[in-house]
């Protein structure tokens, strides 16, 4: 392999879903860079990966930078990795790989899952495109702020959820968007329990009313009219 930045995505939930690229690549690296490395041994774990494996996460990606881009001048092979799915989508890794294309150094990628399209694919709404806006933020008026700008769009908009702000934020939608928009619920997508709930904003409110909602969520609203 030639030395660069290999970016590798990681299955979303069911470990079965790592592709055999992806295995090649962590296998033949010199270093992982990863999210969470007590996460990612377990993935390393499963498929005997015996790869090196360093923290690379929000707080001490800038740190990491100068040293990933001396390491791979020197030749070597560097893969990066988040917790699930794709880094750099809501995730850590944008500041490495900015870093390493301004520097000239080779940036490529063994693609895998990412939660965004595959809970699109799973809703049915995506099929005129799609705005990916991330996590919500955590304020109440910025979550509505969010929410009135995307009121009209042509396309579907998809947010990641918190457990615990997802009802809160069912409300909101409610309220901003009004009771017949179209909403779709993914949660804990392609693992055991994994649920997927169609319906308004209410009514998917009232499938989890009197539960505890685990798992990250991922939520898509209906194009508006």
């Amino acid at each position: 392999m030639d030395a660069g930045l290999y970016v590798v995505g990681t299955p979303i939930g069911n470990l079965g879903d790592m592709t055999t690229r992806g295995i090649e690549t962590l296998q033949e690296a010199g270093l992982i860079l990863a999210e969470d490395t007590r996460q990612t041994r377990k993935l390393l774990t499963r498929f005997e990966i015996k790869t090196h494996c360093i923290s690379c996460h929000k707080f001490n990606e800038a740190q990491r930078c100068e040293e990933i881009l001396e390491r791979i001048r020197n030749g070597e092979v560097i893969a990066m990795v988040t917790d699930s799915g794709m880094p750099c989508i809501s995730d850590p890794g944008s500041r490495i790989v900015a870093a390493c294309r301004d520097a000239g150094l080779m940036v490529t990628s063994a693609p895998g899952p990412t939660a965004v399209t595959t809970a699109l694919a799973l809703s049915g709404l995506g099929g005129h495109g799609f705005l990916f806006a991330g996590f919500s933020p955590r304020k109440s008026g910025a979550r509505r702020r969010i929410l009135e700008q995307c009121a009209d769009l042509p396309v579907a908009t998809v947010f990641y959820e918190s457990p615990y702000r997802l009802l809160k934020f069912l409300d909101e939608i409610d309220e901003v968007l009004g009771a017949g928009r179209q909403v779709f619920v993914a949660r804990e997508l392609t693992k055991k329990f994994e649920e997927l709930l169609s319906g308004t904003a209410a009514e998917i409110w009232q499938r989890f009313e009197g539960r505890t909602v685990k798992g990250e969520c991922v939520l898509i609203i209906a194009p508006g009219k």
